[in-house]
C-alpha cells in the first residue's frame, strides 16, 4: 500500500509541477480531538492528557508528547507523506514561536467535539476556541512573514478537521438527557451543523483546501465494546450505525458546501471503511490482536488510567490494531494514513 500511495504522490506531483505548482502544500494547519492531538491539552486542568509514559514509547527519542499513541499519529505519516520537515506544533506548547509556526499549527484537544458541552464536561478546548486560537495564530504569522506571505500560506495550506467521536462515546451514549432530547438520527443533524458552521468559518477566513474525517466505527472501540456491548466482544453493531448515520450526512454536508463554495477544494476522509477492514481482516495487514488494546487490560483504559504503573502494558503494539481503548497504535496509523492519503488527492493536486 505504502508503495502505490508513494507512485500516485509522486504522479500528482508532476501534474502539479507541469503546472507551475509544486506538491507541497504551503503549511498544515489541524482541529480536533485526541486523534491528533500533539500536547496541546499537557498544561490543563483536566484527566484528559497523555504526556506521560507509556505515551511516546515508540515516538522519536521514547518520549511523550501529549500524543495519545505509543508513537506517530496518523497525521504525523501524512505530514511526513507530503514532504514537510517537521510537524505542526502544539499551538498551546513552547515550540510554537517564530519560524516553526511557518508551516502550520495544531489546535487539536483531546476529549473535544463539535459540541461545546462535551469539551466542558472535560475541561478541555473546544472548536470555537480552537478556531480564535487559529485567528491568534494568523496574526503571529502576519507578523513573522508580512501580510502578504501570510495569506499565502493561509489560502495554500491543508485544514484538517477531525473531530466528533467524544460527542458521542463520551457525551451522548452516557447522558441520559441528551439521549432524551435527541434521538441519534437527530443528534447527527445537530453535529453536521456545528460541522458546516466551523467549515463556513475557516472559509471566510481563507481556507481552501479542507479535509474532515469521518467517524470510525464507534462501536469497534475497545471502551465501546466493554461499557455498551453487553458482555460481547463483538463490535456494538448499534454504535456502529450510529456512526454510519453521521457520516452519510456528513458527506451531504460537504457536497453542499462545495456547490456553494466553487472554490472550496473539501474532501470528507472515509476513516470508517479502513478502519473496520482492519479490524475484520488484521492479518492482510500483518495484525493479531483487534479487541484489546495494548495498554493495560486492554479493554478500558485510556489517558490518566494508561499509565507506567500498569503491569499487563503489551511489550511489542506492532500486531495491535489498538493502543489504549480509544486510539490506534502507530502501526495501525501507517496504514490508515496510506488509506487516507488516496482520498486527499483532490487537497494536494
Amino acid at each position: 500500500m505504502a508503495g502505490a500511495v508513494t507512485l500516485l504522490l509522486l504522479l500528482v506531483g508532476l501534474a502539479g509541477l507541469s503546472e507551475g505548482q509544486g506538491l507541497v502544500p504551503a503549511g498544515f494547519i489541524i482541529f480536533g480531538d485526541s486523534v491528533v492531538d500533539v500536547g496541546n491539552n499537557n498544561n490543563r486542568l483536566t484527566p484528559v492528557k497523555a504526556n506521560f509514559p507509556p505515551y511516546g514509547r515508540d515516538f522519536i527519542d521514547h518520549t511523550p508528547t501529549g500524543r495519545f499513541c505509543n508513537g506517530k499519529l496518523a497525521t504525523d505519516f501524512a505530514v511526513e507523506n507530503l514532504g514537510f520537515a517537521s510537524y505542526p506544533p502544539a499551538y498551546l506548547s513552547e515550540q510554537a514561536t517564530g519560524k516553526n509556526l511557518l508551516s502550520g499549527a495544531n489546535f487539536a484537544s483531546g476529549a473535544s467535539g463539535y459540541l461545546e458541552s462535551t469539551s466542558i464536561l472535560y475541561n478541555v478546548i473546544p472548536l470555537n476556541q480552537q478556531l480564535r486560537n487559529y485567528k491568534d495564530y494568523r496574526s503571529k504569522v502576519e507578523r513573522i512573514a508580512g501580510r502578504m506571505n501570510a495569506t499565502a500560506l493561509f489560502t495554500g495550506s491543508i485544514y484538517v478537521v477531525t473531530t466528533g467521536t467524544s460527542d458521542y462515546v463520551q457525551n451522548y451514549l452516557i447522558n441520559p438527557l441528551l439521549q432524551k432530547a435527541y434521538t441519534p438520527d437527530q443528534f447527527a443533524d445537530l453535529l453536521v451543523q456545528k460541522f458546516r458552521t466551523f467549515v463556513q468559518a475557516l472559509y471566510k477566513l481563507g481556507a481552501r483546501r479542507i479535509g474532515v474525517t469521518s467517524l470510525p466505527p464507534l462501536g469497534c472501540l475497545p471502551a465501546a465494546i466493554t461499557l455498551f456491548g453487553g458482555g460481547s466482544d463483538d463490535c456494538v453493531a448499534r454504535l456502529n450505525d450510529d456512526a454510519a448515520v453521521f457520516n452519510k450526512k456528513l458527506n451531504a454536508a460537504g457536497r453542499a458546501l462545495k456547490k456553494s463554495h466553487p472554490r472550496l477544494k473539501l474532501v470528507v476522509l472515509d476513516i470508517y471503511s479502513p478502519l473496520l477492514d482492519l479490524i475484520r481482516h488484521p492479518e492482510n495487514n500483518g495484525f493479531s490482536e483487534t479487541r484489546q488494546a495494548c495498554c493495560g487490560t486492554g479493554t478500558i483504559e485510556a489517558s490518566v488510567l494508561c499509565n507506567a504503573a500498569w503491569p499487563w502494558t503489551c511489550a511489542n503494539a506492532t500486531g495491535y490494531v489498538f493502543w489504549d481503548s480509544f486510539h490506534t497504535t502507530e502501526a495501525a496509523n501507517q496504514v490508515l494514513a496510506d488509506a487516507l492519503l488516496t482520498q486527499a488527492i483532490h487537497l494536494i493536486s
